[in-house]
């Protein structure tokens, strides 16, 4: 028996993939990236979907809501159904079904159809990112598993960014289905490719595995509600809603009920064993805290562009394109740090500059122009690159490779979860800021105010030199409710960027809880 377990051990250690691996990694990558893209690519599109299939803009936003929710239970349990599968027709299924699925949404007449193929799509899509991570740490060693991560990180961070830009310019010059169409050929291309490249380790090829009935029910049904609450929270008035109170008592019976049952269930759907490892579980922490932030600044940003400069939805989207590249150039760069900095040391110093980035973007005026917000989204996008591919490489850097499965589906959640978690946090914080700030305001305008009484009088006599006596009064109100309006969004944008600053500052100290190693698993110069 001991020499059987031996040569099986043997044969797993000398398995080496059949081609290039980084010809591989590109490949599960651009599956990975067509699906990251569609996380944000319809909304930018939704006002034309509303009017094409005759309904309200709310009722379209269902889109997003139906797609987020089917991929976030699928994230959760993707390494259970790869074992189940084996890894690579798992994969190739949820190509194929992903890219079939794209085309039913691009064809669909009704809003109905649409949202039913938006569930089914997020289904499929949910599987692409972990088994893209798990891939890429089989085919790659240890010590080349950073450089292999910059190639993982251009899709985690520029797919979210590029995809409202991309929405824009589709719809806008063609027609909202072909967001979905662009799919379908390169879905095609990479399922056949994938098939060609890719090979199961023999730690990932298929098994028997129980179904874990229980566990995936109490997944399904807290993950679930969890996203159509948050999703769905702001448009309802959160707990003012009866139904968003529903959502949250049965998100949280879910997720509770799933951890307790997880935990002691003898073939669980999720194995929960690898928070057991310090680097994994911190990492997955931070890598959490990096998706809230690069989220709620993505949203924020061209709704600031948009609401109070009034930019197109094109020109919105365009302004964070270019922070995009900064990642693309800085990756090599972090790279190299890597090598003879702990991983830790550069985790720290990213969050310490996304601070930075974030209080200089608290700088935002009415007359700020387009070179400027790209500098502000720029600053910000940028020191992602100091994070995602550190936080990837230092997750799995002691994680035994049996988990990595379980692990990258955790990994990968917690990332999108606390995303969308974050989006509906940001919305909420502006509303609210705002509602603050418009309280405050409004109790000096007044006619027992003197520098109100001199604005309306610039704004009456502009009126009149422009031969609009009749109408001075009433202009300028409308001139004073548009600027009143334009200070009260600025002050609620700014004191946004403040906060999220902070929050990144706060997440400094938790990145010294990792282990001080350098890129490889060595540790780093003096650790112990």
């Amino acid at each position: 028996m001991s020499a059987a377990a031996g040569d099986a051990t043997q044969h797993h250690e000398s398995w080496k993939p059949r081609h290039n691996p980084w010809l591989i990694a590109f490949v599960v990558t651009m599956a990975a990236f067509m699906e990251i893209l569609d996380t944000t690519i319809v909304n930018v599109s939704l006002p034309h979907i509303a009017g094409s299939l005759s309904s309200t803009y709310d009722d379209a936003t269902w889109t997003l809501t139906s797609y987020l929710v089917a991929n976030g239970i699928v994230l959760t349990i993707s390494g259970w159904l790869g074992k189940l599968f084996g890894r690579k027709l798992y994969f190739m299924v949820c190509i194929a079904m992903f890219t079939v699925t794209s085309f039913l949404c691009g064809i669909s007449t009704s809003l109905g159809e649409l949202i039913l193929f938006r569930l089914l799509q997020g289904f499929f899509g949910g599987g692409l990112q972990p088994n893209q991570q798990s891939i890429i740490l089989d085919v790659f060693p240890p010590e080349k598993r950073a450089a292999a991560f910059g190639l993982t990180a251009i899709a985690a961070v520029v797919g979210p960014v590029l995809g409202p830009t991309l929405g824009g310019w589709i719809t806008d010059n063609y027609s909202w289905r072909w967001i979905f169409f662009i799919n379908v050929p390169f879905g095609i291309l990479t399922t056949m490719a994938v098939g060609f490249l890719v090979d199961d380790p023999p730690w990932a090829k298929r098994r028997r595995e129980p179904i874990d009935v229980i566990g995936i029910s109490l997944i399904t049904l807290g993950f679930g509600c969890l996203e159509v609450m948050v999703d769905r929270g702001e448009d309802d008035d959160w707990f003012g809603s009866t139904f968003i109170c529903v959502m949250g008592v049965l998100a949280a019976i879910g997720i509770i009920g799933a951890v307790f049952w997880l935990i002691k269930a003898k073939s669980p759907a999720v194995d929960l064993r690898v928070f057991k490892d310090r680097n994994f579980a911190v990492a997955t922490f931070l890598m959490g805290a990096m998706g809230a932030l690069l989220y709620s600044s993505a949203i924020i940003v061209p709704q600031f562009a948009q609401q109070v400069i009034g930019y197109t939805a094109t020109l919105s989207g365009l302004v964070l394109s270019p922070g995009g590249i900064a990642v693309i150039f800085l990756i090599p760069i972090v790279g190299r740090m890597m090598t003879f900095m702990s991983i830790r040391s550069v985790i720290a110093l990213g969050f310490g500059l996304m601070g930075i980035a974030l209080f200089w973007s608290a700088h935002l005026v009415p007359t700020l122009d387009f070179r400027h917000l790209v500098f502000f989204r720029m600053s910000q996008t940028a020191c992602l690159a100091f994070l995602f591919v550190p936080l990837s490489t230092i997750a799995y850097a002691t994680l035994p490779r049996e988990m990595n499965a379980d692990g990258s589906a955790l990994f990968a959640m917690v990332r999108n979860f606390f995303g969308s978690l974050s989006i509906s946090g940001a919305t909420a914080l502006i509303i609210e800021r705002r509602q603050a700030h418009q309280s405050d305001m409004v109790q000096w305008m007044t006619p027992y105010h003197q520098p109100y009484n001199d604005y309306l009088a610039q704004g009456r006599q502009a009126a009149v030199d422009h031969g609009l006596g009749p109408a001075a009064d009433a202009v300028a109100q409308h001139r004073l409710f548009l600027d009143f309006s334009q200070q009260v969004a600025m002050l609620a944008y700014n004191e946004a960027f403040m906060i999220f600053g902070i929050a990144a500052f706060c997440i400094v100290p938790f990145c010294f809880l990792l282990s001080p190693i350098r890129s490889g698993g060595g540790p780093a110069k003096g650790a112990h």
